[in-house]
């Protein structure tokens, strides 16, 4: 084994000596070498601005000029889309590095879309396999989904490092409604939501089984009469139609064509009447077109040939 062994150097010399040679050694670092100069500090930021602001003053059309130059140049490169394809060019490049790296899309789970074609929602969301993950726009697709006439809501989010998850909740059809015939004298049928919103106008018969509503603000105003309507089975069995009159009160549009006129208000009542005359007054097997519920004390009738009845409540037979 090696050893290595320090002796001690000898601490003869005395303080005033250590003194002097060290006021010595600082006035040797301290001191300028012959034929060496200092170098002088040169302008600062203020003042390298204020020259050439004072350039620009003193011949502002040189500088005008300059400038003007300057954004032509910037411009022809802008039109001749030389900065657009250098900046697309990074963009490539860093999906690829990502992509190589694992980050690339390579899955797209979709749920929700019972009406929403697949290969709909996948054209929308604009999402390419290999592209980078990281340069998905969320935001934009989720918009874009938005747009489509059965969603209602869509949630997307990324699950790292190549997957793509989008939920979708589309709106719950309610009744098909037709409104006022146009300027042209059509009259398309939607399928509406049960706030009235429209949803489609395609494909209606698929949804033959709804309720049918007419006429202008039916939409929003029928969702409670539909309900009531569908707690008296007697009128739920006849029912065709709902027809909105005026914006302010209902008729019944029954199977046989027969019009049940409805009060603007207090109406839920009269499903109780109409339900009775249907039931133990077998009304709508006699020859009767129309059904006027609107008077608190008489039923009133029109028959086929035209012939006006009436009856007084609590007396009918």
């Amino acid at each position: 084994m090696r050893s290595l062994s320090l002796n001690r150097k000898s601490r003869k010399p005395s303080r005033a000596q250590s003194t002097r040679i060290s006021a010595r050694g600082s006035r040797e670092l301290a001191a300028v070498q012959p034929g060496s100069a200092r170098r002088g500090k040169g302008p600062g930021l203020l003042a390298r601005l204020g020259a050439r602001l004072s350039l620009f003053i003193r011949r502002p059309m040189t500088a005008l000029c300059g400038v003007l130059t300057l954004l032509v140049l910037l411009g022809a490169l802008f039109a001749s889309g030389v900065i657009g394809r250098s900046i697309h060019a990074v963009d490539r490049g860093i999906d690829t590095v990502t992509a190589d790296a694992g980050f690339g899309i390579s899955e797209i789970h979709i749920t929700g879309n019972r009406r929403t074609p697949y290969k709909q929602v996948l054209e929308v969301l604009g999402m390419k396999p290999g592209q980078s993950i990281f340069s998905a726009d969320l935001w934009s697709a989720r918009q874009r989904l938005s747009r489509l006439e059965w969603i209602a809501s869509a949630e997307l989010h990324r699950r790292y490092p190549d997957a793509i998850f989008v939920s979708l909740v589309e709106k719950r059809p309610f009744a098909l409604w037709q409104p006022p015939a146009d300027a042209k004298g059509e009259a398309p049928i939607y399928v509406v939501e049960r706030n009235g919103g429209p949803i489609t106008s395609h494909e209606i018969e698929k949804f033959r089984h709804l309720p049918k509503l007419v006429g202008a603000g039916a939409p929003r105003a029928a969702a409670d009469l539909v309900d009531a309507v569908a707690a008296h089975r007697a009128i739920a069995a006849r029912i065709a139609a709902y027809s909105r009159v005026s914006m302010r009160r209902w008729n019944l549009i029954l199977d046989d064509g027969v019009v049940v006129q409805l009060p603007e208000i207090g109406w839920q009542k009269e499903l109780d009447a109409l339900e009775h005359l249907i039931i133990d007054g077998s009304i709508l097997e006699r020859d009767i077109t129309q059904i006027d519920l609107r008077s608190p004390s008489h039923y009133f009738f029109l028959l086929k040939n035209g012939e006006k009845k009436e009856t007084e409540r609590g007396k009918e037979t």
